[in-house]
């Protein structure tokens, strides 16, 4: 899979760091460079690019700007690259892959990578589910209803999130999904607990359960999701309920309507 890449920079030689460093992914593909924001919005709606790496501050339009000027097309995947650290949430904001600090590190690039190889994957894959359907409900219906039911039965593990961005105190938190450990709802905000940390993210707990592997996480009370990989003992309670003692030793109650959960601990 060959991720076509545009570089944007108004300095020269920000560009051919850059480059240079982009020259041991045999994968990523240069096909253009632009030095400011205007150039960078015609190169991306001429070229069509899968990624651009994109400076925040140029002259006339900048970064952000040029995200905003791709609204009535599909855009790329961006990733900001800048000197200034303070740009940050924004970028996260524009939902951008990542954002790297000026100059950047042959390591943070290569995990950069890895998130846009896994996105990309996650949307070429759809779109070939798409045109996959529409090609049985032309030709052949009842096998495009069964499509349907096998494509929500069995969700492929790549399409969730591996790592999320949380917003909190002015700061943004990089999350690996496996350290987290439970989910409890507050209102319009889920906290999220990683055994020694508490974060707060403003998103409802259904739109987050879409961004979760289910066969890892499960809700185990109208309130709480549970990392299933971090149960160490499921602890029988009255009417029906129980608890599950975690990696860290807190319990979580598991409510009637979620005793199905637990059957999975049970061979």
């Amino acid at each position: 899979m060959t991720i076509r890449t545009i570089l944007v920079d108004d300095e020269p030689l920000a560009t051919q760091g850059l480059r240079l460093r982009l020259e041991a992914h045999d994968d990523v593909e240069i096909i253009a460079t632009a030095a400011n924001g205007r150039e960078a919005i015609r190169q991306i709606k001429t070229h069509k690019p899968d990624l651009v790496f994109l400076d925040v501050q140029m002259p006339g339009f900048d970064g952000f700007s040029v995200v905003q000027g791709l609204m009535e097309v599909e855009p790329p995947l961006f990733v900001f690259v800048t000197a200034y650290s303070d740009h940050a949430l924004r970028a996260f904001d524009a939902q951008a892959v990542d954002y790297l600090m000026k100059p950047v590190e042959e390591d943070r690039l290569a995990a950069t990578l890895d998130r846009v190889r896994q996105r990309l994957a996650e949307r070429r894959g759809a779109e070939e589910a798409e045109r996959l359907k529409e090609a049985l409900v032309e030709h052949a219906p009842e096998a495009a209803e069964d499509f349907d039911t096998a494509a929500t039965d069995a969700p492929a593990s790549n399409r969730f999130e591996k790592m999320i961005n949380i917003r909190d105190q002015g700061q943004i938190f990089r999350v690996d999904v496996d350290s987290i450990e439970r989910i409890d709802a507050a209102g319009d905000y889920m906290c999220i607990q990683t055994g020694d940390n508490t974060l707060i993210l403003r998103e409802t707990m259904k739109d987050l359960e879409k961004r979760l592997d289910p066969r890892r996480f499960q809700r185990v009370h109208r309130s709480t999701i549970v990392n299933l990989d971090q149960v160490r003992q499921v602890k029988p309670h009255t009417n029906g309920e129980c608890f599950l003692v975690l990696e860290s030793g807190a319990q979580v109650k598991v409510s009637r309507s979620y005793r199905d959960v637990v059957a999975r601990f049970v061979h």
